[in-house]
């Protein structure tokens, strides 16, 4: 019968059959991560012996179990230095894997050649052996691993499911990311990871553009002129120069100015009743002669002044306002503010070098004390430092206290009143 299926009840299977079978389900290798101590072939200077470590394989579908470590006696050469080979022996005839060791040729740098057969003796190496001339013992140097190890099979899983301690190479499609992902021996690694252009390594730092041409026409960006370049001209070869030349339009630094006054009187001019971007103010009727003028002709305003000089009206109506909510000031922030006492710091003109002392004897409030209390709207600032206080809002700061206050007085009179009704 030229067709064999198996394996079926009562039917006589050899281990040949069997053989074919699980050579299927897995390649002849060692079972064990990558560079592991399975059947890890050693010397360690212990006489002409070498060492096995246990471990479990498979060899051409049948299994081999050792579960303790085995020591295998190397012939020793003469005055030729030679190869050896230690191998498990797969023999069906005798029914068993062994260790053994295959000797080489005397004078020849090539290992022993393995009989791997079909259905007959097959031999899988675990390392070579370099057997030098007239030595006494086989060093941890002479040996050169050749074991090859079985493949994982390709599983599916989720992050959370997937295997907790697989071999080197296991590998398996994450249902949790949808990608293609296998064990290094320390973590998981995604397959095929998205390449930025900064992790490419080894990139050029330029790329020099290979000799080539382009028509006219495809030329993009190019200017209608071409402004010549840097050459000479003799004068005598100009022709048509004119008789005069006015200057170009151009500017000069203050710096680079010489003679220039030292004051700058201004020309006879007036403003408008309203400041508008670029005006000056002059003295307001009120203010320079407080002694001897009034302020109560006319419509007189508050003003501001903003970081680049300008004036402008502090306005206060509904109808220049939008977005209007209540404002909630903490009275006991308010009342931690210090009045101080304090002298200006004397200041250098940076034009003239004069010395210019600062006041003395001012009082008001330190500006970092009240943004630290947590009041940061009374504060102002000029290049992301503390600069100054909005002491026109101060009146607003102290409203809530004053309502407090007006509060805590009429619970005291309404606690009053039922103390002496109570009298009565």
């Amino acid at each position: 019968m030229t067709i064999t299926s198996y394996p079926f009840d009562s039917q006589s299977i050899t281990e040949t059959d069997y053989s074919r079978l699980f050579r299927e389900f897995q390649s002849t290798g060692v079972a064990d991560t990558v560079g592991g101590s399975a059947f890890y072939a050693y010397a360690d200077g212990t006489g002409m012996t070498v060492k096995v470590s246990p471990g479990f394989a498979i060899i051409r579908g049948h299994a081999v179990y050792s579960t303790a470590t085995e020591s295998l006696t190397i012939t020793a050469s003469a005055s030729s230095a030679r190869i050896d080979r230690v191998v498990l022996r797969l023999d069906p005839a005798a029914n068993s894997i062994t260790l053994a060791v295959l000797t080489g040729t005397a004078g020849s740098g090539v290992a022993p050649t393995l009989t791997q057969t079909d259905t007959g003796t097959y031999e899988f190496p675990l390392a070579t052996v370099a057997v030098g001339a007239n030595v006494t013992s086989i060093s941890a140097a002479s040996m050169t691993a050749e074991r090859k190890f079985i493949g994982s099979t390709v599983g599916g899983w989720t992050t959370t499911t997937r295997p907790t301690s697989p071999r080197v190479g296991r590998l398996g499609l994450n249902l949790t990311t949808n990608v293609w992902e296998y064990w290094d021996g320390t973590a998981w690694k995604d397959m095929a990871p998205a390449v930025s252009w900064s992790t490419v390594t080894g990139k050029p730092t330029t790329f020099a553009p290979a000799t080539h041409t382009h028509l006219w026409a495809d030329i993009t960006d190019k200017p209608s002129t071409f402004t010549p370049a840097a050459h000479t001209t003799d004068w005598s070869t100009i022709v048509n120069e004119p008789t005069t030349y006015p200057p170009s339009t151009h500017s000069h630094t203050w710096s680079s100015i010489t003679s220039k006054p030292s004051t700058f009187t201004p020309a006879s001019h007036t403003h408008s009743s309203y400041l508008e971007s670029g005006d000056t103010i002059s003295w307001a009727n009120g203010s320079k002669k407080p002694y001897s003028n009034t302020a109560t002709d006319g419509t007189w305003y508050a003003v501001w002044v903003e970081g680049s000089g300008t004036f402008c009206r502090n306005t206060s109506a509904r109808k220049f306002k939008e977005n209007i909510q209540d404002f909630e000031i903490n009275p006991d922030d308010v009342l931690k503010m210090r009045p101080v006492i304090y002298d200006r710091k004397d200041q250098v003109d940076e034009e003239t070098g004069e010395l210019r002392p600062g006041r003395k004897g001012e009082v008001g409030l330190i500006a970092d004390e009240v943004d630290e209390i947590g009041l940061k709207w009374l504060v102002q600032y000029m290049d992301g430092e503390i600069d100054a206080l909005r002491y026109d809002l101060l009146g607003v700061a102290l409203l809530p206290v004053v309502q407090r206050q007006a509060q805590q007085l009429a619970d005291l009179e309404g606690r009053l009143a039922v103390l002496e009704a109570a009298k009565s």
